[in-house]
């Protein structure tokens, strides 16, 4: 079992910044791979960023350039950092790992970008 638990979010101007924490705990062992999802009203879920199996990072085409995915393995937690943020990225981001053939959310944090 992995338990994750999200930070970070909250109320943004258009053009400001967050940073998204992931706190991951249990069998941390067992992650090979790691990403943020997010889901805006009314849309699907979807991939902002994430890590593969062999520790590449991959990004969504709406957010490269502008938000960038990091993790610190010695603290278990994963951040996404956000800058130039727009009205478009307001959503519930999700922290997402793949582990022992499960995958395994956390339990959301809003990101709202308005003025």
């Amino acid at each position: 079992q992995v338990h994750l638990v999200e930070s970070g979010g909250g109320l943004v101007q258009p053009g400001g910044s967050l940073r998204l924490t992931c706190v991951a705990s249990g069998n941390t062992k067992s992650i090979y791979t790691m990403g943020w999802y997010r889901q805006a009203p009314g849309k699907q879920r979807e991939l902002v960023a994430g890590f593969d199996f062999g520790g590449l990072r991959s990004y969504a085409d709406s957010v490269k350039g502008r938000f960038t995915i990091s993790r610190d393995n010695a603290k278990n937690t994963m951040y996404l950092q956000m800058n130039n943020l727009k009205p478009e990225d307001t959503a519930v981001y999700y922290c997402n790992v793949e582990a022992t053939l499960r995958q395994y959310w956390g339990q959301g944090t809003q990101v709202t970008v308005s003025s």
